[in-house]
């Protein structure tokens, strides 16, 4: 039990599959398995698409304990989009910059969000818990989203048209077919194991304390992480505030630590009493010790079995890479298998969940390695490295350059995906910035039919951005094989109506646009393609290619 949060208990009653004729198997469209943060985006996002989906949870409550904590900008943006971002940043701790100290003096610190116009910060802490209890509640008013607790997969059959899954309940066993099965089932992945399905990568020899305390403390919302303090002599700790007046406080302990013994209050008590002083007053409210592990599965898409979040791959704490990379997982993988089960899009497509999220996980697998062996260094030599930079930064603004304390969670630029559109060769009119194909769009202030809002809120399916009068009309674009909403951008008070108004100049700054420009942007927001001067036999193109990874034989000719 937590002082500050009272668990919220689930109920599904009976399976109504238990009181079918014998022989009956119900067909689903798509299962998820497992109602944690990613399970839960995933059925949030295919339901909010109109795709009936059935999620399973073998438990009748959310996380316990806070587990996960930093929720960075890219995931408010996806939550956002499925009806939960607000609370989060409402509960939550916004904060923007970082800190790094060696012993008592600052030696290093970074702002995830150095400049304005964007709607969400860098960064929100917020128990995992409260996340769960909001996607939750989403998951509850979405008709076409079932949701089922206490009902645990005990068998999966795959074949080439789904899935075959045993179910048990307290009531009793039952079958059920499924034409998509997506595993979010966590680190342990019991379906993953049930498939004889590998997971590669390494297992760090150091363990962590985790302390959650609740306290009254003037300390600023920033994270802050010390090397060798002299609270901790010779270890590192970090120090983040969450909602509730609850502080996180990790403290290395070294791989010969007793996790057991580490976990009790006499000497949890102590550690924090050096760290915060005794006149500090402060309760425990939840402690673990914890050891990692940064590997992945070879592959995320087993036929029609998809894996994602921490079932396909697991990365050390530090910069807070788990829940974020798992909820773009997600971002990714619905809108690809909306197409495909609508028939608008061939199963080849989520090869590119696989090609996409695979090259995401190697990015954050190779950062949370440097951040871990720079934190725990395990040979003499990168020991030697490690302690010469610190000392080096606090003189050298090159070193402070490669201080690592966790480098924080951003949103991969999936420059080589096979969807992408590459730049045409246009000359002087080439492209500056990094808004190339397979970046995710920036936010910027927009106002659309005298409404204040955010450009990203604009983007929900395949949209093209043209820049400026003229060009391409939503009548060029009647023809694709599917819908592509044409959103005109104008210079600040040049929009007529239905247009986006640059407020600020940020949109066409941000992607290096003028008249004529023109971006198609994927529904998660990523850019598919973009042109000085686009057609629509170019965009017909670039749209089929992000949709089935090749240029059709029978597309209308581009321009030259």
């Amino acid at each position: 039990m937590l002082s500050t949060y009272t668990y919220p208990r689930y109920s599904s009653g009976r399976a109504p599959e238990l009181d079918d004729a014998p022989g009956t198997v119900r067909r689903h469209p798509v299962v998820v398995v497992g109602a944690g943060p990613v399970g839960l985006a995933a059925a949030i996002d295919l339901a909010q698409r109109g795709t009936p989906v059935l999620l399973l949870d073998d438990d009748k409550t959310v996380s316990v304990g806070s587990r996960g904590l930093c929720y960075a900008k890219r995931t408010l943006e996806v939550l956002d989009r499925l009806g939960c971002g607000q609370p989060v940043v409402d509960k939550g701790v916004t904060w923007n910059v970082g800190r790094t100290f060696l012993e008592t003096e600052e030696v290093f610190q970074f702002n995830l969000l150095p400049e304005a116009g964007h709607e969400r910060p860098g960064m929100v802490n917020l128990q995992q818990y409260y996340l769960e209890e909001y996607l939750v509640k989403r998951a509850q008013a979405l008709p076409a989203l079932q949701m089922r607790w206490e009902h645990k997969v005990t068998a999966v059959q795959p074949d080439a048209d789904g899935a075959t899954l045993t179910v048990q309940t307290a009531d009793g066993n039952f079958t059920l077919r499924a034409d998509w099965l997506v595993v979010a089932d966590g680190a342990r992945s019991p379906i993953r194991r049930l498939l004889g399905l590998d997971i590669e990568g390494k297992v760090f020899q150091d363990r962590f304390l985790i302390a959650d305390v609740v306290m009254k403390a003037d300390f600023p919302t920033e994270r802050w992480f010390w090397f060798d303090p002299p609270f901790h002599p010779g270890q590192s700790v970090l120090l983040h505030r969450e909602a509730d007046n609850v502080w996180r406080i990790d403290f290395q302990l070294g791989w010969d630590a007793d996790p057991e013994a580490e976990k009790q209050p006499e000497r949890v008590i102590p550690r924090i009493q050096a760290m915060l002083g005794p006149e500090r007053e402060f309760t425990l409210e939840w402690v673990s010790v914890y050891t990692f592990q940064c590997r992945r599965m070879k592959r995320f898409r087993h036929g029609r079995v998809l894996f994602a979040g921490d079932a396909a791959h697991q990365v050390s704490p530090f910069g807070a890479r788990g829940a974020n990379s798992g909820i773009q997982d997600v971002d990714n993988l619905g809108w690809k298998l909306q197409l495909v089960l609508q028939g608008q899009a061939p199963e080849a497509l989520l090869d590119s969940y696989d090609a996409e999220r695979v090259t995401a996980a190697d990015e954050n697998l190779l950062n949370s390695t440097r951040s871990t062996d720079f934190i725990t260094p395990k040979t003499a030599m990168s020991r030697r490295f490690r302690n010469a930079v610190l000392e080096m930064a606090r003189d050298f603004p090159f070193a402070r350059a490669l201080v690592n304390s966790g480098r924080l969670s951003v949103a991969t630029h999936l420059d080589h995906s096979p969807l992408n559109t590459p730049d045409i060769d246009t000359g002087d009119a080439a492209f500056s910035g990094w808004m190339a194909p397979g970046a995710p769009l920036d936010d910027a202030p927009v106002r659309l039919d005298g409404r204040e809002g955010w450009l990203l809120r604009q983007i929900d399916g395949f949209t093209l951005l043209v820049f400026g009068p003229g060009g391409l009309t939503p009548q060029d674009l009647a023809a694709l094989p599917l819908p592509v909403r044409l959103l005109r951008v104008q210079p600040a008070g040049q929009a007529g109506a239905g247009e986006l108004e640059d407020v600020q100049g940020l949109i066409a700054k941000r992607l290096d646009a003028r008249p004529g420009t023109a971006y198609l942007l994927r529904p998660d927001q990523h850019v598919a393609a973009r042109w000085r001067r686009a057609d629509a036999a170019r965009v017909h193109a670039a749209l089929h290619r992000a949709l089935s990874h090749a240029t059709p034989a029978h597309a209308p000719a581009a321009a030259p």
